[in-house]
C-alpha cells in the first residue's frame, strides 16, 4: 500500500512552491506511465492485448491514453478501447439486476464477455475484428459507429474498463499484461486519516458528474454506495491479478479540486441522502489550501474530470 500524503507538507508545498508541486506531481505520475509502457512492450511478445482496471473515478482511460502516447515513444503502435464500447442492451428478462430489482449497471454480466473473448483471440492471432460501439443515450449499439481493428507489427490494445481483470475476461488471457488502477493514498493530519482515498474519487465522479454529465452532487452521492458495492463485488477482488498497481491519486490534487468540489457539494440540500458523510468531506476540504487550475497540464489525468485537457473522451 503506498504511503499516506501529509496534509501539513500539501500546504506548505502549495504556499511555498505551487508551480514546482504540481510539475514534480505530474512527473512522478508520468514516469509510472513510462515504466508501464516498457513492462508492456517487454510483454507484446506473448500477448498483444492488454488489460486495465480500476474502479470509477480512478482516471483510467485518461492513464489509458497516456500509456498509449508512452508506447508510441518507444516505437510500439497501441490503440485504447473502453469495454463500455461491449455493453448488450438492456433486457428485462436477462439483464442483471440489483437486490432491489433495479438494473446492475456494475454487473460484468452487462458485457457481451463472449464477444470480448472472441476479439482478444483474434487480435493476438492478428486477425481483424469489428470493435461494437454501445451508445448509453439510446441503449443500443450504433452501428454506424463500428470500426475495423487490426493489430499487426508488434501493436498493442489496452482494453480499458472496470472489470479487465475480471476471471470471465483474464483467466482467459492470462499472457495478458494486467493493469489495476485507483486512488489508493489516504491524507493525514498530525498522524490521523483526515481524507480517505476513497473521498479523491468520489471528488472526482462529483466533479465530472456536475460539468459533463449533468447530473448533480446529490444524486452522485446517492449513486455513490450502489458505485461502492459493485466494486466490492466486482472489481477489488480481482486487482490481485495486476502486474502493476497504480497509484493514480496525486498529492496537489486536493487543492485543484477543491474550489470545484465546494461549489457543486455546497448546493446538496440538507435532507440528501449520506448527509453526515457529506459534512465530513466538506470540513475535510476546507483543511486545504488551493490551487489554481491553471497549473494543471493539458494531459493530467485531472482533466478528465475538471476539463480544458488535450485528449477526447
Amino acid at each position: 500500500m503506498p504511503f499516506p500524503y501529509s496534509l501539513e507538507e500539501i500546504n506548505a508545498r502549495v504556499r511555498i512552491e505551487k508551480e514546482g508541486f504540481a510539475r514534480e506531481c505530474e512527473a512522478i505520475y508520468n514516469r509510472k506511465v513510462m515504466e508501464a509502457a516498457a513492462m508492456i512492450k517487454e510483454r507484446a511478445d506473448f500477448s498483444h492485448v492488454v488489460f486495465l482496471s480500476g474502479p470509477s473515478g480512478s482516471g483510467k482511460t485518461t492513464t489509458a491514453l497516456k500509456v498509449c502516447h508512452a508506447l508510441e515513444s518507444i516505437g510500439v503502435q497501441a490503440t485504447t478501447i473502453s469495454l463500455d464500447k461491449y455493453y448488450t442492451p438492456f433486457d428485462p428478462e436477462t439483464s442483471p439486476l440489483t437486490e432491489d430489482g433495479e438494473p446492475d449497471l456494475e454487473s460484468p454480466y452487462c458485457l457481451d464477455l463472449d464477444l470480448l473473448n472472441e476479439h482478444f483471440r483474434a487480435l493476438d492471432r492478428g486477425d481483424e475484428v469489428i470493435i461494437p460501439h454501445y451508445s448509453f443515450k439510446l441503449q443500443a449499439r450504433d452501428p454506424s459507429k463500428e470500426k475495423p481493428l487490426r493489430l499487426t507489427g508488434g501493436a498493442v490494445a489496452i482494453f480499458e474498463g472496470i472489470h479487465a481483470l475480471n476471471d470471465m475476461l483474464s483467466d482467459e488471457h492470462p499472457e495478458s499484461f494486467k493493469l489495476y488502477i485507483s486512488a489508493r493514498s489516504d491524507i493525514e493530519k498530525n498522524g490521523n486519516i483526515l481524507f480517505k482515498r476513497t473521498w479523491t474519487r468520489l471528488l472526482r465522479r462529483v466533479v465530472r458528474d456536475e460539468n459533463f454529465r449533468g447530473t448533480g452532487a446529490s444524486e452522485t452521492l446517492t449513486m455513490w454506495a450502489n458505485v461502492r458495492h459493485g466494486e466490492k463485488t466486482y472489481i477489488s477482488p480481482f486487482k490481485h491479478k495486476a502486474d502493476v498497481l497504480f497509484d493514480s491519486s496525486m498529492p496537489y490534487e486536493v487543492p485543484i479540486m477543491k474550489k470545484f468540489a465546494l461549489q457543486a457539494l455546497r448546493n446538496v440540500p440538507k435532507e440528501a441522502d449520506r448527509l453526515n458523510e457529506l459534512l465530513d468531506l466538506l470540513s475535510a476540504l476546507e483543511e486545504f489550501e488551493e490551487m489554481d487550475d491553471a497549473l494543471v497540464p493539458s494531459d493530467s489525468i485531472l482533466r478528465e474530470f475538471i476539463g480544458g485537457g488535450k485528449f477526447k473522451y
